[in-house]
């Protein structure tokens, strides 16, 4: 391989490139561009950028021969291991460790250790930190331990790790915006329109301190929760959290985090998506905003039940009817549609309101005028799957009944037991000796005149079907709260201290990023169970003064993950040396 540069104007790139035979002829072959002058002075803080390329060049032809480099291992079965030696490294964390670089993490760790005096090594604690949250989520503990099952080794103490925990909650802003900014140098972030949702994490502790509060668990746990606040992006990346005391209203929730989006991501035109828990008209109200500084909007979920009659009686009627993707001037009637054959079809209609709400405004209460496009869509496929869940929630309420279960208790609103009516007097209103459950039909009756619709209101004046398509990604927020809870295991929360519980979720929305970043670099062929567990089998067994040797099976998605990060672990040993390169790598920027 040789180094060879083209000229531009004043500006001068460089590459490598290798001379290789094809049809007999002899062709060149670019490996790799290394980039500009300025950009490799800037990025790797040279002042020499071809001295810099010309020794990467030699690296790059000392790598090439060890890769055909042969080791002999003798073994004898008489001998016995040393005593305490690590034999075994995990070196599936090399990718996120890619990723994490890449998004600059590690200069934003430098930054913040510039303000604070410590001696530890931040980035290694964070890093780490988010490592194991992915391949091995558990205690603060335990994520030290086996962050030391890592090729490389860490360079700090437990101790360090809950030290950091304050200085990472101190900086939590910070952090948030300087990832926000840092990423969009990557790619760009569709921010057009963002997606907004709450949820909350338990605590195994019996008393409420600080953020620590009892309230609506989603879990229906009677243990004290935090109510963490969530953005997420159009590619389902995250953008910004925050944490609330888990009695506070989610209603409450939005303006806040979304007032600091603005002032510290540099985020002023975007349309925010939510559901209908949080439609409240002061939310409504706060993103109906036009003006020279930017403009807000709003798509939210609408609960057709709590329509008023006139718009419910419009919304329900089964006359009036567009299909989606088809012609404007034809309208159906769902009485008349088939089973068969429109299952797969969306139907939608829409008009324009205008309602009086009351609203709260920089801690006024205020009346103002809310003019929002309805939209109500209804699908054969989304009646039916409406229905089905029902169906299992009626047999587990006739179960109880026979068990001789009563109405008593919550009644939420998938709880089966809203299903059953509990009679304390007998047909001719006396009171009777015992109390009599059964069915109550018409609750069923009622529900099923709502299913198969759907609404949204919006602010927008784009077509319905814009509209319907943009809210249909909602559940992407919904997946990323789920691989949180179960795949990265951040409940239940064993830090007590309020700043180290807002480090364990800055950790988790790192990790977050960074694993949706590896997911769109793979594709997104590849689910999380699959990723994950690939990572975590990407074993070695470290043979001194020779190499590491692959303990784990090649398969297409190691395969991959190689072509995808420009690296390759997937030889029968990989060098020292090399290993060390690889190392390397996955900690330089790019060009």
């Amino acid at each position: 391989m040789r180094l060879g540069w083209a000229k531009k104007g004043n500006s001068i790139s460089y590459y490598v490139h290798k001379t290789i035979r094809v049809d007999g002829k002899n062709k060149s072959l670019v490996i790799k561009r290394f980039g500009s002058e300025k950009f490799i002075c800037e990025t790797y803080g040279v002042t020499d950028a071809k001295a810099w390329a010309k020794e990467q060049v030699r690296l790059m032809n000392e790598a090439e021969k060890e890769d055909s480099a042969s080791f002999n291992i003798e073994l004898c079965a008489g001998t016995d291991l040393v005593m305490d030696e690590q034999r075994r490294f995990n070196g599936g964390y090399l990718f996120l460790q890619d990723i994490y670089y890449e998004l600059g993490l590690d200069k934003i760790c430098r930054t913040i250790s510039s303000r604070h005096l410590f001696e530890y090594d931040l980035d290694d604690i964070l890093s780490r930190l988010v490592y194991t949250r992915i391949l091995c989520p558990s205690s603060k503990k335990n994520s030290f331990e086996d962050s030391q099952k890592f090729i490389e080794q860490p360079s700090f103490e437990l101790h360090d790790i809950y030290r950091a925990l304050s200085v990472i909650a101190e900086e939590s802003d910070y952090i948030q915006s300087r990832l926000f900014k840092n990423s969009t140098e990557i790619s760009s972030r569709k921010t057009g329109v963002v997606y907004y949702d709450c949820t909350n994490f338990y605590f195994e502790i019996e008393q409420t301190e600080d953020d620590k509060q009892y309230g609506a668990s989603k879990e229906n746990r009677p243990l004290p929760i935090v109510e963490m606040r969530l953005f997420m992006d159009s590619d389902g990346i995250p953008i910004a959290f925050g944490i609330s005391p888990g009695n506070d209203s989610e209603q409450n929730t939005l303006i806040p985090l979304e007032k600091k989006m603005v002032e510290k991501f540099d985020m002023s035109s975007f349309v925010v998506c939510t559901d209908a828990g949080l439609s409240s008209a002061t939310n409504r109200y706060f993103n109906s905003y036009d003006k020279d500084d930017g403009c807000r909007s709003f798509i939210t979920a609408q609960s057709i039940k709590k329509l008023k009659s006139y718009l419910k009686e419009w919304a329900l009627d089964p006359r009036g009817w567009l299909l989606s993707g088809g012609p404007s001037d034809i309208t159906y009637d769902i009485r008349e549609l088939d089973d068969e054959d429109d299952k797969d079809k969306i139907f939608f209609k829409s008009r324009w309101i205008k309602e009086k709400s009351v609203i709260t405004d920089n801690g006024t209460t205020k009346t103002v005028v809310i003019e929002q496009q309805l939209i109500v869509s209804y699908s054969i496929k989304y009646r039916d799957y409406l229905r089905s869940i029902r169906n299992g929630q009626v047999e587990r309420a006739e179960k109880m009944v026979r068990a001789g279960e009563s109405s008593c208790g919550g009644k939420r609103q998938n709880d089966p037991k809203r299903f059953i009516r509990t009679d304390h007097a007998t047909d001719d209103g006396e009171v009777a000796g015992k109390s009599v459950s059964c069915i109550d039909r018409s609750v069923i009756e009622d529900e099923e005149r709502y299913d198969g619709f759907y609404a949204v209101c919006t602010n927008l004046e784009d077509g319905p079907e814009t509209i319907i398509k943009v809210n249909k990604r909602r559940w992407e927020i919904e997946e990323c709260f789920r691989i949180m809870k179960t795949d990265f295991e951040a409940r239940p929360v064993y830090v007590k201290r309020q700043d180290r519980i807002l480090a364990h979720f800055m950790t988790c929305f790192i990790a977050l990023i960074v694993y949706r970043y590896l997911e769109k670099k793979l594709g997104e062929r590849y689910t999380i169970d699959q990723i994950i567990s690939t990572l975590q089998e990407m074993d070695f067994m470290k043979y001194e003064g020779k190499g590491y040797q692959p303990v784990y099976t090649r398969t297409a998605l190691t395969d991959a993950l190689h072509e995808a990060f420009g690296f390759c672990t997937s030889k029968q040993i990989v060098p020292i040396k090399k290993m060390r390169n690889i190392c390397s790598q996955t900690k330089k920027p790019r060009a």
